[in-house]
């Protein structure tokens, strides 16, 4: 699926990218080699292939859910200049 020269100079504007002549057609030619790609898997028929996240039938390794850092929250509100309740305050910035 070849694309233009003024499809692919729209494409650069919007994206902000400037394109000289040369980058012009080289950049449609590598773009229409993608889109190429893309009809090319589009015309696959992938009827009853299920849907999988990793190419490999694995499963991951589980750890247990165990806290292996100490509460640390005393020592920091500890340096705060002003702690309520457990929560830092801050000055009011904005009236």
């Amino acid at each position: 699926m070849p694309l233009s020269r003024d499809e692919v100079q729209r494409i650069a504007t919007l994206a902000r990218i400037a394109l000289t002549d040369d980058e012009l057609d080289r950049t449609a030619a590598q773009l229409g080699a993608v889109l190429e790609l893309f009809e090319r898997l589009r015309a696959i028929d992938t009827a009853g292939v299920e849907p999988m996240t990793h190419p490999h039938d694995q499963t991951l390794r589980l750890r247990e859910d165990v806290a292996d850092e100490t509460d640390r929250r005393q020592a920091g509100q500890a340096m705060a200049p002003a702690v309520e309740r457990g929560l830092y305050l801050v000055p009011k910035v904005i009236e």
